[in-house]
């Protein structure tokens, strides 16, 4: 993980603990959002995002302003999709242009490591996904 961190820091110009934050999150949602396989490899390729990821759930769970907008986004149809992601990235502490960095820096390095099939059949699953790619 040490890898995408620091490509994710040079990137989008935030800090390695909100760049984990940030992986974690986005594992969570595509955990929910992408079909199981594709994320399973997605996930054994970047060692350290499971981790994070349940880490991420875990705070999710407990509460605080992430967990409140997730459920916001509930409110407003099905989980939320890409919109509750928003609100969880803004809740680790970035911005909308660090989100697309981030977005399109982890899936770089998930299509490096386990090539474009992978990333497409995620990307396809998830509706609005393929901007942040």
């Amino acid at each position: 993980m040490d890898e995408l961190i620091a490509k994710l820091t040079q990137a989008a110009g935030i800090d390695a603990v909100t760049a984990e934050k940030a992986v974690g999150v986005i594992v969570n949602f595509l955990r929910k959002q992408a079909p199981a396989e594709p994320v399973a490899q997605a996930v054994a390729a970047i060692p350290g995002a499971k981790q994070a990821a349940d880490q991420q759930g875990e705070a999710q769970e407990q509460g605080g302003i992430g967990g409140a907008l997730a459920g916001l986004g509930g409110l407003m149809g099905g989980d939320g999709g890409l919109m509750a992601l928003a609100g969880q990235l803004t809740s680790a502490g970035l911005s909308m242009g660090q989100m697309q960095a981030v977005g399109k820096t982890l899936f770089a390095h998930v299509r490096e490591k386990c090539g474009e099939d992978v990333v497409g059949e995620i990307v396809s699953a998830v509706p609005g996904l393929s901007q942040f790619v």
